[in-house]
């Protein structure tokens, strides 16, 4: 019997991403977006108390565009999912699949020590990791 290698969720997750304020506006966000190739703005904490929140790019096309709404006058936090599933950077990525698939996620946050560190997506599982193998 073979044994398969095991590829974690931080071999594949994409490190860039963009890490804003809630109460900022969706005009000004998107205007300090740099890694748009992630389609996700990360939340920042307000304290250690706090969680982060995520704001898809579905998200601001779904909640302002389609309904016609200013964005200069819709803040973040208006639009964003909070708390987030979070995905620990030592998981496999076939159980990272499967919670995506349970969740009905198709990106989160990876978190290690209680920092974000990364972004992982079913397109970085699929093309980093099963291409790798």
């Amino acid at each position: 019997m073979t044994t398969k290698e095991i590829i974690l969720v931080r071999d594949v997750m994409k490190q860039n991403f963009d890490m804003i304020d809630g109460m900022i506006t969706v005009s000004e966000a998107l205007k300090k977006m740099k890694h748009i190739e992630t389609k996700t703005l990360i939340v920042d904490k307000r304290d250690e108390n706090d969680e982060y929140g995520v704001v898809l790019i579905s998200d601001i096309a779904k909640q302002v565009l389609a309904k016609d709404r200013s964005p200069d006058r819709v803040n973040i936090y208006e639009v964003m999912a909070k708390p987030v599933i979070s995905v620990d950077p030592k998981m496999d990525i076939r159980y990272c699949a499967r919670l995506f698939e349970n969740f009905g996620l198709s990106r989160a946050p990876v978190i290690e020590n209680g920092k974000m560190i990364g972004i992982i997506s079913f397109t970085d599982m699929v093309l980093r990791g099963m291409v790798a193998e």
